[in-house]
């Protein structure tokens, strides 16, 4: 009870303070430092054991599997999603739960990477005797390299710190952005290891804005059949109206009798024409048509659309064409807008 009133105390004495700006700034500043400081560090002391853990993990046979609790658990699921992400299939397991069963999700075929700073954590401790049982390889990635899981490890990874950021000493702080870093570290050198690309990384992210420009073609995005606007080169002025006003493009593709593209004819070829028009029931509609409008393949990206309509004099509608210059169908904005590709 006396805790507690000393916590309810302390809480509203902290409602009552001001922020000492100066004071705010310097240690916020420290923090950073010394992070930057323990970066810097570990960077200068990669070596072989690094090499060693890269290419364990890259001629894993089955999944990388990363374990941590507290603080150093959080790095992991964040290490274990990277590596996903990147082409390393990996999950991150909570060595608590490996105890009480989820230890059968680890074969022999797999590597285990185990965060902890001390080195000494006992969930952690507890299981690597049941791994090598097993015939898992176990990567260790401490702040201590007498601990007991480094010496225990495989290959050992040296995260130590020279000091905390955290003012009081306590909260994992430089020791936990130490760790996030070496994994990523160790995330990208089996991405370059892989030949991972940019395409294999939109197909790890199709749901982000990223995959879905790298992965979205224009045969995706394009009106087609009969929601595509067309008419003969034969077709009068009235004709072309009525079907641009029935196909809601604001435009209708002119194509000669092999379907090949003769042109266009938009809204505003159509405000053009009306000074010299006597009677749009009669006049042709490829009098008045743009000609050779742009197009573009099928197969390109449906993200290279929005180069062609922005270049001047900017277009709304584009047209897309085989190598022939047949028509197969057409973009507008509207279609990059509703595939979020703009």
């Amino acid at each position: 009870m006396i805790a507690h009133a000393d916590a309810r105390e302390r809480a509203r004495d902290a409602l009552s303070r001001v922020v000492d700006s100066d004071r705010a700034l310097t240690l916020a500043r420290n923090v950073l430092d010394t992070e930057a400081r323990a970066i810097l560090s570990l960077s200068a002391r990669l070596a072989a054991p690094f090499i060693a853990a890269v290419e364990l993990m890259l001629r894993c046979r089955g999944r990388v599997v990363v374990s941590g609790i507290g603080k150093s658990g959080h790095v992991a699921r964040k290490l274990a999603a990277t590596l996903a992400s990147t082409g390393t299939p990996a999950f991150f397991v909570h060595p608590a739960e490996a105890g009480h069963g989820d230890l059968g999700m680890i074969t022999a075929d797999d590597v285990v990477v185990m965060l902890s700073n001390s080195g000494e954590t006992d969930e952690l401790m507890l299981l690597t005797p049941h791994l090598k049982r097993q015939g898992a390889a176990l990567i260790a990635l401490t702040g201590n390299e007498k601990s007991s899981l480094a010496q225990s490890a495989d290959v050992h990874l040296d995260a130590a710190v020279d000091a905390e950021a955290c003012p009081l000493g306590l909260a994992p702080t430089a020791s936990t952005t130490a760790a996030l870093a070496l994994g990523d570290a160790l995330a990208l050198a089996l991405l370059d290891a892989r030949g991972f690309s940019v395409e294999d990384f939109a197909r790890s992210h199709p749901g982000g804005a990223l995959g879905r420009r790298l992965l979205t073609r224009v045969r995706d995005v394009m009106r087609e059949g009969d929601a595509l606007p067309r008419v003969p080169q034969t077709a009068t002025l009235a004709e072309a109206i009525v079907e641009i006003t029935s196909k809601g493009m604001g435009m209708t593709v002119v194509v000669d009798g092999g379907n090949r593209i003769a042109g266009v004819f938009t809204d505003g070829d159509l405000r053009r024409s009306l000074s010299r028009v006597v009677d749009a029931k009669t006049a042709r509609v490829a009098e008045f048509m743009t000609k050779s409008p742009r197009t573009i393949g099928a197969e390109r990206l449906a993200a290279d659309c929005i180069v062609l309509m922005e270049t001047p004099p900017k277009i709304t509608s584009l047209l897309v064409a085989d190598d022939e210059g047949g028509l197969i169908g057409a973009v507008q904005m509207h279609d990059l807008f509703r595939a979020r590709i703009v």
